[in-house]
């Protein structure tokens, strides 16, 4: 099992440059980065881990522009998304920044995706939040299909376009990987659109990895985010068979970081 790390950056924490180096050198497989593109003021959707939503999630970079400073700095480490929120993007424009990301990184790109919580969030960027499921599960297929075909053209429910030249096309093939989180109501979008799932720290991933690979009818491999850093846990993903843990680093500054990185590696290497 890899061990990645994922965090929220943002203009009050450790810069991406810093932080992909240090990750890099301390083991890890992976940086994963997330975003919310603003929040509402006066938002009313609940924050589904309960509380108050979280001061960084006002305040994230975005993911793209930080993963590629990243991509500068490091040669190694898988550079990904926790994940971007495909209900309010533009999927033309995300296809061509992950193969941009793709190509200046050497093929080290992966896209991972949710469907989003914040329903005022969504609402100004024009979507339907009842809607948003298939939105996603169709920008997701405009997107591969950017990726792979030189004449490009799509024509759905919420998505069309007429043949179209985007380059450029990502080194990784067939495509960088796309992880899909979110629980089981995802997992029809995993087996139709999606390279693997992205669990969250309260799913239950043993038995519903096997429901996942039953539905798809292939292996599909799971990366879990982490939040506690129990070394107990960690082994039992292991055993269910989890390909990757995110350990989640909490957003502070530069010197708090390094501090906590060097934490998690410790805790990995303790494991191993």
């Amino acid at each position: 099992m890899e061990f990645g790390i994922s965090t929220f950056v943002t203009d009050q924490s450790i810069r991406p440059a810093p932080l992909a180096r240090a990750v890099e050198e301390r083991g890890f497989d992976s940086l994963f980065v997330g975003e919310h593109t603003h929040i509402p003021v006066g938002t009313k959707s609940p924050y589904p881990a309960g509380g108050e939503i979280p001061g960084k999630y006002y305040r994230t970079l975005d993911p793209f522009v930080t993963l590629a400073v990243a991509a500068s700095v490091t040669e190694r480490i898988l550079l990904g998304t926790a994940v971007v929120l495909i209900s309010e993007r533009d999927p033309i424009i995300t296809a061509k920044e992950v193969a941009s990301l793709d190509l200046l990184s050497d093929g080290r790109a992966v896209l991972g995706v949710g469907v989003g919580w914040n329903l005022e969030e969504m609402a100004n960027h024009g979507t339907n939040p009842r809607t948003r499921g298939r939105l996603v599960t169709e920008r997701l297929k405009a997107i591969r299909a950017l990726w792979a075909d030189e004449q490009a053209e799509f024509h759905g429910e919420f998505v069309g376009f007429d043949p179209v030249f985007s380059w450029p096309k990502p080194v990784r093939k067939p495509h960088p990987p796309i992880y899909i989180g979110g629980g089981a109501a995802g997992f029809d979008r995993i087996a139709e659109v999606g390279d693997g799932w992205l669990a969250l720290p309260f799913h239950d991933v043993g038995p519903m990895l096997e429901q996942l690979r039953e539905k798809a009818g292939w292996d599909v491999p799971v990366t879990v985010l982490d939040i506690e850093h129990d070394p107990g846990k960690l082994t039992e993903l292991a055993e269910v068979g989890a390909q990757r843990v995110l350990l989640e680093l909490p957003t502070m500054p530069e010197a708090e970081s390094l501090r906590e990185l060097d934490r998690c590696a410790k805790l990995i290497a303790d494991i191993n």
